[in-house]
């Protein structure tokens, strides 16, 4: 070292002016940000809301609906605290965060931990590794989500930019969800009870709040005011409980950045299809002149159901900050030009939207695709029937005097008595649960044609066990046994690469040829399209017992879910640890 330089260093120490300089410079420097632990407390509790003049309790968090957002920076821990002040049972869980050895924390119920009782506590805490964008928490026991639930924000560390985007004025999640008027715990029990499909949905909301186009909710109407000029990110989430959605914003384009967490290239659009359990980071460009003060953000509904379903559209209001007063009328909101959705049953436009979807794939974020395979799994996705037992009234509801179930490989699950994770981490399967889950459907069939004859499906907890580091393909293949519709299946504990997708029935001679191992999207929750395939890769390096589910939750109550037994790796950084002190457990 010079001694001009010598002396330069002496003075900076000397100097506090200097001195704060240079910690300012440091701590703004990427990855040298010490990462935080963030603590939040969560208590469960009824609370009277309001919503299409019907007044109810309801499940909340703090008294919140939606509940609160948890902000993280990539690296941070988050120590969550949850005391259950209601009469149900509840579980969390942290949609879309990875878990690394922290399966304690997932929260589906009877998989990684037994319920939170009434009056009990439980302290989730988990790391936020390799992640940033949107996620979100939610209830993972019966049909709670659909009050209890709010956003989860990663953000970069702290002087990390965003890769392919300026930084956008202002950030907004928002929460795209379904209201009920009646219980949606009666009307799943209900549902169950008689074998046919649930009472449908009475409104869909955006942040809780329905809209105009529904009765006595002019003044239950989210509006999102922005600025000429301005960019703005919309943090989207579906968090209904059982339909996908189309959204689009009148007269605006939008580029999309990310989806589940992960950066993608991005791409614009006018109209997204987003499904439940999915985020999806948009950015909206106000017009430096808009020909108008206020405009119509619309959703409603894609689906390809035989049943019945919310058939209606829920509107939110752009306002622009300056000009005149925006409407404020309950006629004057209804009166807003909507933008152009699809028809509900609109597949070709989901398929070409989907289609945009690319990795960054860049030396900052590359797309860590396995290449090579060493596990192949076809699952066969979809509903099918129960034999009428205990009929009310004589009959079942379900097709042809049947009870509706649902089912990946024809093995409908079944929800254990005590905690699948439990069970693995002390070695006690018997009577808990099967490794026997089947690789490929038994029989097969036209899956997309003609249904066979016995639509009759097998029930079981039967899990398929990894060892650590496996390589896995898996196709999902859309079936058509009670009638082909869409699936949107997540993961827990993982983020999986969409290799190929198409229409029709898997062909693994032509279509294995056509993968994308370049730049495919990274996502936690994938729709299986109707009447079609889709195949994702991940690598098991994440020890546990994980559910991969139907994000509908009718489909879930019926059954469509499985579960992965990872197991330990040889290194200690490799092992599931001991559950925490407090963890719940089964009676």
């Amino acid at each position: 070292m010079g001694s001009s330089t010598a002396r330069r260093l002496r003075w900076c120490l000397a100097s506090p002016a200097c001195l704060l300089f240079a910690v300012a410079v440091l701590l703004a420097m990427p990855g040298l940000t010490a990462a935080r632990t963030r603590r939040y407390s969560f208590n469960v509790t009824m609370a009277t809301v309001t919503r299409l003049c019907v007044t109810k309790s309801i499940p909340t968090v703090n008294g919140r609906f939606p509940g609160p957002k948890l902000v993280a920076r990539e690296g941070d821990t988050l120590v969550v605290r949850v005391t259950n002040n209601i009469n149900n049972n509840v579980t969390f869980h942290w949609h879309g965060v990875r878990q690394l050895r922290s399966g304690w924390a997932d929260g589906p119920a009877f998989i990684t931990q037994c319920p939170i009782r009434p009056g009990g506590s439980y302290v989730y805490r988990f790391a936020v590794a390799g992640q940033r964008g949107t996620l979100w928490w939610h209830a993972h026991f019966s049909w709670l989500r659909a009050t209890l639930y709010g956003p989860l924000v990663i953000l970069p560390p702290r002087g990390v930019a965003y890769p392919s985007f300026p930084r956008p004025h202002r950030e907004v999640p928002l929460m795209l969800g379904e209201w009920f008027n009646a219980d949606p715990e009666a009307v799943i029990r209900q549902a169950l009870q008689i074998g046919g499909g649930p009472n449908v949905s009475d409104a869909y909301t955006f942040n809780g709040l329905p809209g105009p186009t529904y009765n006595c909710s002019s003044n239950d109407t989210f509006r999102l005011r922005v600025r000429p000029g301005k960019t703005y990110m919309l943090r989207l989430i579906n968090v209904a409980l059982n339909d996908e959605l189309f959204f689009g914003v009148a007269n605006h384009t939008l580029t999309v950045v990310q989806a589940d967490a992960s950066y993608v290239k991005p791409f614009a659009a006018t109209t997204l299809v987003i499904s439940p359990g999915q985020t999806m980071d948009v950015l909206l460009t106000a017009a430096a002149n808009p020909s108008s003060q206020t405009f119509a953000i619309a959703v409603a509904p894609y689906t390809n159901t035989v049943g019945t379903f919310d058939n209606t559209t829920a509107v939110a209001v752009l306002e622009y900050a300056a000009g005149a007063s925006a409407p404020q009328s309950a006629a004057a909101l209804r009166r807003l030009p909507l933008p152009a959705l699809p028809a509900y049953n609109d597949t070709g436009a989901v398929a070409n939207f989907s289609a945009n979807f690319r990795s960054l794939a860049s030396a900052r974020y590359p797309a860590r695709v396995p290449r090579t395979v060493d596990r192949h799994f076809f699952f066969a996705v979809g509903l099918g029937a129960d034999p009428c037992q205990s009929p009310v009234n004589g009959t079942c509801q379900g097709p042809n005097n049947t009870r509706f179930a649902a089912s990946i490989n024809n093995v409908s699950f079944v929800m254990p008595k005590t905690s699948l994770l439990q069970a693995h981490y002390q070695r006690r399967y018997n009577g808990v649960l099967t490794a026997n889950f089947p690789a490929a459907p038994r029989t097969p069939f036209n899956y997309t044609g003609t249904p066979p004859n016995n639509t009759f499906v097998t029930h079981g907890t039967r899990v398929v066990p990894l060892e650590f580091n496996t390589a896995v393909e898996v196709v999902l293949q859309d079936t058509s046994i009670q009638g082909a519709e869409s699936h949107p299946l997540h993961l827990h504990g993982y983020d999986f690469f969409v290799v190929g997708t198409g229409s029709g029935n898997y062909d693994a001679g032509n279509d294995t040829a056509k993968y994308n191992l370049v730049d495919p999207v990274q996502r936690n929750t994938i729709s299986v399209p109707t009447a079609g395939w889709v195949a994702i890769r991940f690598v098991a390096d994440n020890p546990g017992v994980w559910l991969m589910h139907c994000h509908l939750d009718v489909h879930l109550s019926w059954g469509l879910s499985m579960a992965w037994l990872v197991n330990d790796g040889p290194l200690p950084n490799q092992k599931l640890p001991p559950p925490p002190s407090d963890f719940p457990r089964c009676s």
